[in-house]
């Protein structure tokens, strides 16, 4: 029996974030302009070809499941890679600490910056759209911050988790990943999270943090090519 989360993308907006879904009952994706995510609602030839159709020539989406992709002939294959999708073991308490502060739209630039550098994923300027994010700031200076991404019934993805490299070292990842999983626990949900698979340090510090193992998960990324 399948899983919501085997198919993260399409049961986000099927359900929570149902109102930012674009498309119609054979492909869905988020807007570009929030994240570049997009799914078909299943292999057969209509649903591959709504989801070309999604995407405008040069257009770019990434694609997210447990299982093979079938690619429509007018999407041209970027990469291709593997992923780890990991989910809380417990329910995590919250955190009260007055150093994590939320992040709003004016926290935007320096939001897209921190993930410019260190590069935790897809993220835009309008990422918040997705759900709330928090960080940590030094002398006005944002120096690291998580938050949340993909959400289904029950569940929501812990994302955008970063420290600017002078700053590493001194507990921050550890502490905001720890407040947003007890932010997401709080609402009676399990938070999960995605990791490249070759990533064996995140990996590790994800499973000694309480996340353990549920799929690995096919990452791909393609490109509207007529």
């Amino acid at each position: 029996m399948s899983h919501i989360l085997d198919r993260p993308v399409w049961n986000a907006l099927r359900t929570v974030h149902a109102a930012l879904a674009e498309g119609g009952n054979q492909a869905l994706r988020y807007p570009p302009s929030i994240v570049p995510f997009a799914a078909s609602a299943d292999s057969s030839a209509a649903s591959l070809e709504a989801l070309e159709d999604l995407l405008a020539l040069g257009e770019a989406a990434a694609l997210v499941e447990t299982g093979p992709f079938d690619t429509p002939p007018g999407l041209m294959i970027l990469s291709d890679a593997r992923l780890v999708q990991m989910i809380a073991e417990r329910p995590y308490q919250r955190i009260v600490d007055s150093r994590i502060v939320p992040l709003t739209e004016a926290d935007a630039e320096d939001m897209l910056a921190l993930a410019a550098l260190t590069k935790p994923g897809p993220f835009t300027l309008r990422a918040q759209n997705l759900g709330a994010f928090w960080g940590m700031k030094i002398d006005g200076r944002l120096v690291a911050m998580a938050g949340q991404r993909m959400r289904q019934t029950g569940f929501t993805e812990l994302s955008g988790l970063c420290t600017h490299p002078d700053f590493q070292g001194q507990g921050f990842g550890k502490l905001l990943f720890r407040f947003v999983a007890g932010e997401i626990s709080a609402r009676d949900e399990t938070a999960y999270l995605h990791a490249y698979a070759a990533n064996s340090s995140a990996i590790s510090l994800y499973s000694a943090l309480g996340f353990g193992l549920r799929a690995e998960m096919n990452f791909r990324i393609v490109r509207g090519d007529r």
